[in-house]
């Protein structure tokens, strides 16, 4: 019964998803993981995309980071570009560079959520709708065919908003969510101007992506 109490407690904070049969911590195509257990996934990675991703950040520019993992790793690399206007509905964004000089940070708020502490929403929606952006930093789930996908409604609606007020778009995957799918098609991985992965994606679908017009750059991770 301890047991059984403990593991209730953390699907109540999300942590773990209860399954017939007992629990799992891994996302579906239908739920997304937690955030502390996603952070901790594909760590090297997703810092080497970061790494890759600052060097595109120009200092004087306004830039997106989204609530995403992947693209959260940036608040490493980007205080070296400063001065910088940051604009985010991550809370862990926010927390990162609170202390950072030579960075503005502006929070969008609208209704909290705990599994990805971050911010989504009508009100978050319209806070994005009135500012406007150099480049978009974003992530998402997974990519199928050409294809990104998510599965929460509320997080795609978030993600496409930023997408129409960056003048220019990045994304930045992992090569561990390729020829996976969830619930929800995001976008195209042609709407965005440059896609950023780790040199664990599959030669073949590096290729496919290029030949459909899929600007697309792979950093190399060390063996």
């Amino acid at each position: 019964m301890t047991v059984h109490r403990d593991l209730d407690a953390l699907a109540s904070q999300g942590i773990v998803r209860r399954v017939h049969g007992g629990v799992t911590v891994r996302s579906s195509n239908l739920v997304e993981s937690n955030f502390l257990y996603r952070s901790r996934l594909a760590e090297r990675e997703k810092q080497a995309i970061a790494f890759a991703a600052a060097e595109l950040v120009e200092p004087g520019q306004a830039i997106i980071i989204d609530d995403s993992t992947t693209a959260g790793r940036l608040t490493s690399f980007i205080p070296a570009r400063k001065p910088l206007t940051v604009i985010t509905n991550s809370v862990t964004v926010v927390e990162q560079l609170k202390e950072a000089h030579g960075i503005e940070t502006i929070c969008l708020g609208g209704r909290f959520t705990p599994r990805f502490n971050a911010f989504f929403g009508y009100v978050c929606e319209q806070a994005i709708g009135s500012l406007r952006a150099n480049t978009l930093f974003m992530s998402a789930s997974t990519v199928f065919s050409g294809v990104a996908y998510h599965q929460q409604e509320d997080v795609v609606k978030t993600k496409r908003a930023l997408m129409g007020i960056a003048d220019k778009r990045v994304l930045l995957v992992d090569s561990s969510k390729f020829g996976v799918t969830a619930l929800i098609r995001l976008a195209n991985l042609s709407e965005f101007d440059v896609v950023l992965t780790d040199s664990g994606i599959a030669p073949t679908e590096a290729e496919m992506l290029r030949q459909n017009g899929v600007n697309l750059r792979i950093v190399q991770i060390e063996e």
